[in-house]
């Protein structure tokens, strides 16, 4: 009975201590109290959105719309590359030679068609179409695959590997189109749609946010150092297959040209890159209307001003492009451009690095004014400059396919003629006449592959660099005939 009134006592006191307990935190810790954590309450999905009016959907953030728009205008590309044959002997072959005389014929070997895969954007309802450069580049054949699933087979109107633009055109009709935004009104932060065919997904759309714009990432090569990137950087998942594809804004123009990622692993990785509209437009008009992009220059050469670079030259700025070297007789020149100027302006656009300004100048053409605002000594001035071509004059150039000097007329070389020679490019001297060329010994059918150690790729390189030889002076030409037989030769110049 003892041990009995001794546990019922142990149950009262806990009981009355438990009841302590609470009344004290009641006392000490309200109801109100708004830090009490509810688990249940508060583990949400990640696209959660609270119902309150805290939150407002932005006004046109509707994607149905813009991809209903775009879809229609931008087409699967299907390229060929045929496979390069050998005459490569071997002991057997030999062989057979001794016992069958000159009735037995060495065989070319056929190397496996390749296949490529791109997208492109229909700009025209009669069937012109933008893409890039290296989707179609040394393809044999190019296929276009509408949305529709109609299939034709694309003519290469033009290319120009410094933007890596390129222009197909297409037999059809009445195709749906894109038109072109205004890319310099885009927006960081601005929500974008990527439009291509990933994989060989036709039809494909991601969307991403703008997070950077004019940006360079090395990926272009020029051997005359011409090449342009001004990417604007977005975040829309583009995969291969997406190059030359488009980038919309949510009013379903065209502000950019798919182009690039940045990835460790070959696949999108956060990071995608497309050609700013208003320079795919130029180029795109230069193609169709001549056949060749008229490049502009201002004649000078530049460097991103940066904190570093403002604390050494003492500069009262730091962002725009210091001015290092002006060519003499260039546009710059001739303007009253001088070696320290920094420019911060063209035609009123704001210039905060070199692939800025190397845009707002490629967009115009050979002879056109532009706006420089820059400044000198501490001081902000304004004046104009006329832009010229590579060739140092305002003229508009005709298509290069063939350029004459001295005597010596080049062209460019066939598609057969690179892949039998296995070569990248060159210029073929197609007539020659009594000057320099004839008599340094070079004959007619000769390929010229480099002036003094500088490639030539194509009759455009080998003007751009003849025109930038100083008079007076040895060239060292080098290159080979149509048979294999390679020569060199130096001609004074």
């Amino acid at each position: 009975m003892k041990n009995f009134k001794s546990y019922l006592f142990a149950i009262l006191f806990s009981v009355l201590g438990g009841l302590t307990s609470i009344t004290g935190y009641k006392f000490f810790y309200p109801e109100n109290n708004k830090n009490d954590i509810n688990f249940n309450d508060n583990i949400k999905l990640a696209n959660y959105v609270y119902d309150t009016t805290d939150f407002i959907v932005p006004e046109g953030l509707n994607f149905i719309y813009t991809s209903k728009k775009t879809t229609p205008a931008v087409v699967h590309i299907r390229t060929t590359y045929e496979g390069r044959s050998s005459t490569n002997r071997n002991p057997f072959e030999d062989m057979f030679r001794d016992f069958f005389g000159e009735r037995y014929e060495y065989r070319e070997r056929e190397a496996p068609r390749r296949r490529g895969s791109g997208s492109g954007v229909i700009m025209t309802n009669d069937g012109y179409i933008i893409t890039n450069n290296h989707v179609i580049e040394n393809a044999s054949e190019v296929e276009v695959l509408l949305s529709d699933n109609r299939t034709f087979i694309a003519n290469v109107e033009g290319q120009d590997p410094t933007t890596d633009i390129a222009v197909l055109k297409i037999d059809a009709k009445n195709l749906q189109t894109v038109n072109f935004g205004n890319s310099d009104n885009v927006e960081i932060g601005e929500w974008v749609l990527a439009v291509g065919s990933p994989f060989e997904f036709r039809s494909t759309v991601t969307a991403g946010i703008v997070s950077a714009k004019a940006r360079n990432i090395g990926i272009l090569r020029d051997r005359n150092n011409l090449q342009i990137e001004a990417f604007i950087q977005h975040q829309a998942p583009v995969n291969p297959g997406n190059s030359g594809g488009a980038l919309v804004d949510l009013r379903g123009n065209l502000i950019g040209i798919n182009s690039a990622i940045a990835t460790p692993t070959g696949t999108f990785a956060g990071y995608s890159f497309a050609i700013p509209s208003n320079l795919v437009k130029k180029v795109y008009q230069d193609l169709v209307e001549y056949g060749v992009v008229q490049r502009a220059l201002l004649g000078i050469t530049i460097l991103d001003v940066n904190a570093e670079l403002a604390e050494e030259k003492n500069l009262p700025v730091l962002t725009g492009v210091l001015i290092d070297r002006v060519n003499e007789g260039g546009a710059a020149d001739e303007a009253g451009l001088e070696s320290g100027d920094v420019i911060i302006e063209i035609n009123g656009v704001e210039i905060r690095n070199v692939s800025n300004l190397q845009e707002q100048v490629a967009i115009n053409r050979p002879g056109d004014k532009v706006l420089v605002t820059y400044i000198r000594d501490g001081k902000t001035k304004t004046l104009n400059a006329t832009l010229k071509n590579t060739l140092g004059t305002t003229e508009v150039v005709a298509s290069t396919n063939s350029f004459t000097i001295d005597g010596a007329v080049f062209a460019d070389i066939p598609r057969e003629l690179k892949e039998k020679l296995d070569i990248d490019g060159g210029a073929q001297v197609s007539e020659i006449k009594n000057g320099k060329w004839k008599n340094s010994g070079i004959t007619q059918g000769f390929i010229v592959t480099s002036i003094n150690k500088r490639t030539i790729s194509d009759v455009e390189d080998l003007s751009s660099i003849l025109s930038q030889l100083p008079k007076d002076d040895g060239v060292l030409v080098e290159g080979m005939y149509p048979n294999g037989v390679k020569a060199y030769y130096g001609i004074g110049w």
